[in-house]
Formats: structure tokens, sequence, C-alpha cells
């Protein structure tokens, strides 16, 4: 590559932000940042992961609790995107303590984009603001464990130190409220409920559940009746 190609990245802050970031975090914002992008920029009294020209670029692999409030003092002067991963294919990386590779398998499990909304419900109110905008990536990742014998006992003291991002294989955006109207196909009845909704997008129940909570407070739908236990929506 020539020495004009590379990419110009200015760091602004160094500290425990860089020093605790996890390689996953680390290598979406290597992967997203463009020429003139800042790093690490102060915003107030925040530290956002890229600036680009007027926008705040903010990464969050999960727990989208820990910066709603961040979020929400920070679109009320600035555009602001949420940028989230979502793996799609994912390989356990297993090693012993001392660092040696001892296996490396791929994880039966598949993100979807519907695992969004696991997130999602806890800043629905977010997508109706003009200044802000929600990019999911669709990745393809390594999980690194360690037999530290400090894990959950699910693992048998197995512990997760690490995500590596392998490949981004799409990008999504939600810029407001019809966005989302891909999650309610055209062969979705005009009422309909959670278990309906679940069997059409063929995911669990739960997972409805917050994708219908979130579209109540989306005003993408509404709820107008019940049927014993369920709740009934139609679109607005």
């Amino acid at each position: 590559m020539r020495e004009t190609e590379e990419k110009i990245l200015i760091l602004e802050q160094t500290g425990i932000n860089i020093n605790n970031e996890k390689s996953l975090h680390s290598s979406i914002k290597q992967w997203y940042a463009v020429p003139g992008d800042r790093l690490e920029v102060k915003v107030d009294k925040y530290i956002i992961d890229l600036v680009r020209e007027d926008s705040l670029i903010e990464i969050q692999t999960k727990n989208f609790s820990a910066i709603r409030n961040k979020l929400r003092d920070l679109i009320q002067y600035n555009k602001v995107m949420l940028v989230h991963p979502i793996a799609v294919e994912k390989y356990i990386v297993t090693m012993e303590h001392t660092n040696e590779v001892i296996s490396r398998r791929k994880s039966p499990k598949k993100g979807k984009l519907t695992d969004l909304f696991d997130e999602l419900v806890r800043i629905p109110d977010l997508i109706a603001e003009e200044n802000f905008i929600l990019e999911i990536l669709m990745t393809k990742e390594e999980e690194i464990r360690r037999k530290d014998g400090k894990g959950s006992w699910r693992r048998k003291g197995i512990s997760i130190v690490d995500r590596k991002l392998l490949e981004v294989t799409e990008k999504i955006i939600f810029k407001e409220e019809k966005d989302f109207l891909r999650f309610l196909p055209e062969e979705l009845p005009e009422n309909f409920t959670n278990k309906i909704l679940a069997k059409t997008l063929k995911i669990t129940v739960y997972k409805a559940r917050k994708i219908t909570y979130c579209f109540r407070k989306m005003k993408i739908i509404k709820e107008v009746g019940k049927h014993r236990n369920e709740l009934i929506f139609e679109r607005w």
C-alpha cells in the first residue's frame, strides 16, 4: 500500500479507554475508521470512540445500559451513530492458562439480526431522535477462552477472556422507525400476538416480546386487545 493511501488516524486520548479495550472493540474501531477520523476524543465529559466531521461514532459490543445516559446526553447537540456487532459465525478457541491453544471449533450458535433487540430494549426511545443512528455489523468472530479455573461452572471453570473480529459480512443501518418494518413481514396478520410474530420470524416468544416492547415504544405497533393472557397488536 502506498503511503498516500494509508489511513491517517489521530489519537487524542490515551489511558484506561485504550488499555482496557477488548480486541473486538478495537478491531471494529480500526475497521470502521476512515482517513481524517479522530480516535478517543473528549466531547463534554465523555470520551468518544470516533469523531468524523460533525458526527460522533460509538462502538458498543454489548450492554447498551452502560452507554444509555451517555447517548442521551450526546444526542442533544450532536449526531451520534451507535455501532453494534452480531456474530453470524463464531469460532471457539480454548487455551491453557499458559496461552497455548488447545482447540479451535466452530460454534453451533449463529447470530441473527433479531438479536439486536436483546440490547435495543434498553434504548428503544432513541430511535425517534433525529440525531441518532444505529448501525449493525454482521460479523465472523473468534471467542477466546482460557482454562484458568475462574470461569462459569457451566464451562467447567473456563473463562471467556476476549473476542476477536475475523470479518464483517454485512452492515445494516437503522435511521428511523420505518427501517424496522422489515421485522413485520407482509404475511403477518393485521392483528397478531407475540406467539404469531415468533412463528413468523422463526424466533422464540421471549425474543418476540422484546421486539413488540421496542415497537410499542417506537410507535410502530399498538396494543389493541387481549386474548386470555396474550396481548394483541396491530401496526400504527
